[in-house]
């Protein structure tokens, strides 16, 4: 063959297809289950672009840059989801759910923090010339919450788009389906002989390629690791994610949803293309991997919903429930480009927002990849920030990075409605004592490495040590290579 696609989620699913589409004589090999806890089936598929812009993202570079991925992902998903469609012909659902419109409240079930990003993304829309204005909150249709998490502000973004994640996946088999020159093998194991070249054994045989792209997801580290255990590439993790789908009350026209808030994405709503509502979603950074939902996250996700969405939907049908590990890199940021090993690339670590950027990222693989030499040093644009055998991103400083988490968990107990005495001026020492909690679990880890606020959680309690003793090792890999 001439590339193996190692991982069958979204990424992967569009890396392969853009390679074969863009030259027929290629011979693309795209590896993996198509279900299990992945993130790409589990996905609310809001695309993005402004309903991700946080206060935090809008002060740092990274943050900032992420921005711009999102805005040129946006301008791309018109023409990419034709592609693919007409590729798909009629195995494509007559309907696929992609539509625009989002409605972000503002209320006071979580924290200031919302505030600061709500403004935040008023900003970045006049930045981009996207849109964003305000409207009544009770104006929205669909939007019922109940008169204590009622919401006081809202803006509308009439450019952000969504869809229907479990569609658009059943599109883009039928699109890889119609290509010849790709052929479809269940997970097996990725090694680098002593001979040129990768080595994909799988149950449906033994492939052979000259390059290959690892758009694994959450589990891309250990797949990494079986190659070459002294690569120098960011390690994923995971952010394991649960959420449900509903059956409508009322059509729902438009996303609904808060701003990113408490180290994970803002509670939302999303039309499907069946007429339900998906309701999503809970986050909790991982090591490794989580296999199934956990109670805890189902009671969460219900009681936010139930209160800040729509009250109606205590009545509705629970047709599904969701769960799948987003790939979050040690650092918080995509991991995507060619590695230091010779035909080795990576596509993962893009934590909520891959199948946004999948046609981006796609596009540009298939590109680098097709180009003469196909061995590219670096990415064009943004992506070149993201390379995976990068120095650990560090846009905060140890100090700033535990004050920012320390917010982030206020703002969650603020969310689930903890009450602390009001004697013996508790509000105040319980944002003390996270502010120490964070303080020590950032002291703890290695020099080199602050983690983002989104893997905070992991900083302390049992995973705090294995936390730092991953990215001492990854540090050490890098150094051992770079010098």
């Amino acid at each position: 063959m001439d590339v193996l696609v190692v991982g069958a989620g979204v990424v992967g699913r569009s890396v392969a297809f853009a390679l074969a589409s863009a030259e027929p004589t290629v011979r693309v090999v795209l590896a993996g289950a198509a279900g299990g806890a992945g993130a790409s089936r589990a996905a609310g598929a809001m695309l993005g672009t402004l309903g991700e812009v946080t206060d935090l993202a809008a002060r740092t570079r990274h943050g900032r840059l992420r921005t711009e991925l999102a805005v040129t992902a946006a301008a791309r998903w018109p023409i990419w989801r034709q592609q693919v469609r007409d590729r798909a012909g009629t195995g494509a659902p007559p309907g696929d759910g992609y539509g625009s419109g989002t409605f972000v409240i503002l209320n006071a079930a979580s924290s200031a923090l919302d505030d600061a990003s709500f403004t935040a993304i008023s900003r970045a829309a006049a930045e981009h010339e996207l849109g964003c204005h305000a409207t009544v909150p009770s104006d929205i249709p669909g939007h019922h919450p109940l008169d204590n998490d009622r919401a006081l502000r809202a803006w509308y973004l009439p450019k952000e788009g969504f869809l229907d994640a479990r569609a658009w996946l059943t599109t883009l088999d039928a699109a890889l389906a119609a290509l010849p020159n790709v052929t479809r093998t269940p997970a097996g194991t990725l090694t680098a002989p002593p001979a040129d070249g990768y080595l994909l054994d799988t149950p449906a045989g033994a492939f052979r390629a000259p390059r290959v792209v690892v758009a694994a997801g959450a589990w891309t580290t250990p797949v990494l690791e079986a190659v070459d255990p002294h690569l120098p590439v960011v390690p994923v993790l995971a952010a394991a994610g649960t959420a449900l789908t509903v059956t409508g009350q009322e059509p729902l026209p438009a996303v609904i949803r808060t701003p990113n808030r408490a180290y994970a994405c803002g509670l939302h709503a999303v039309p499907q293309a069946d007429g339900s509502r998906y309701i999503g979603a809970s986050a909790h950074p991982s090591l490794t991997p989580v296999p199934r939902p956990t109670a805890g996250a189902l009671r969460f996700l219900l009681d936010a919903a139930l209160g800040q969405l729509d009250h109606h939907l205590a009545t509705a049908g629970v047709t599904y429930t969701h769960h799948g590990n987003r790939p979050i890199a040690l650092d918080g940021h995509p991991v995507i480009g060619p590695t230091p090993k010779d035909g080795l690339w990576v596509a993962s670590g893009t934590h909520r927002d891959g199948l946004h950027l999948s046609p981006l990222i796609a596009t540009t693989l298939a590109d680098a990849l097709l180009a003469p030499t196909g061995t590219a040093a670096a990415l064009p644009g943004p992506l070149a920030a993201f390379t995976p055998s990068r120095p650990l991103i560090t846009d905060l400083t140890a100090k700033e990075a535990a004050t920012e988490a320390a917010i982030h968990h206020t703002a969650l107990a603020a969310e689930a409605r903890m009450r602390p005495p009001l004697t013996g001026a508790w509000p105040r020492m319980l944002a003390e004592s996270y502010q120490v909690l964070m303080e020590s679990a950032y002291a703890a880890m290695p020099d080199g490495y602050v983690p983002p606020p989104d893997l905070a959680p992991l900083a302390y309690e049992e995973s705090g040590p294995a936390l730092a003793e991953l990215a001492a090792a990854h540090l050490d890999r890098h150094s051992a290579h770079f010098g």
